[in-house]
């Protein structure tokens, strides 16, 4: 069971930290953009990237969920 959640959060752990080394600023604007942390504005949105959100990408999911209950 461990080795099967394991094999599941691997995917999106890889594209985390390949997006983070690649445009970091990017990743952490995404993130907090759709946790509702940063204002809704038109030069945020040239920044986020919504191609980071997807319906497979858990861990994306997991950190804007934990902070919009934290925020």
């Amino acid at each position: 069971m461990l080795q099967a959640l394991t094999l599941f959060m691997l995917r999106p752990l890889i594209r985390l930290i390949a997006s983070l080394l690649d445009q970091p600023t990017a990743v952490v604007t995404t993130i907090l953009y759709y946790s509702d942390l940063l204002p809704r504005n038109t030069n945020l949105e040239q920044i986020v990237r919504h191609d980071l959100i997807h319906q497979d990408n858990c861990l994306f999911h997991f950190l804007i969920n934990l902070l919009r209950c934290l925020g």
